[in-house]
């Protein structure tokens, strides 16, 4: 049996989103980037979490995209705060449907700040 076999492990399955954090590839001495909820997100991603708790084990694992609708919906509030990452949510729920794609999908990078110095890590060949 696997780590994700049987109902009481299920937990065990569920990606923690707590921040982009780097794992144990990242360099020593390297400032990880970690992304904070806003408060109104955190109460806007309730019923995500009440979902994950109540519902998921029971519905199984047949999602289309990856990562699953409600991980998605917990990393875009993370990332872009309560507004955009609802709006972030509703589109990628309303891409789920018999005639969508699937595949691999992930939540759009905040856009950089003005002024902000490029990240020497993303090199990618524009100069």
């Amino acid at each position: 049996m696997g780590l994700c076999a049987g109902r009481s492990a299920w937990r065990n399955c569920q990606p923690q989103l707590r921040g982009n954090v780097r794992g144990p590839s990242a360099r020593a001495g390297q400032a990880s980037r970690r992304h904070v909820m806003t408060p109104l997100a955190w109460v806007v991603s309730l019923p995500v979490r009440f979902y994950r708790v109540v519902f998921s084990p029971w519905v199984g694992h047949g999602c289309r995209f990856q990562p699953t609708c409600s991980a998605y919906a917990m990393e875009a509030l993370e990332r872009h705060g309560a507004i955009k990452g609802t709006w972030l949510t509703i589109r990628r729920i309303g891409r789920c449907h018999p005639l969508g794609s699937s595949g691999y999908d992930p939540v759009p990078e905040r856009p950089a700040k003005a002024g902000a110095q490029p990240d020497p890590q993303r090199d990618d060949g524009k100069r």
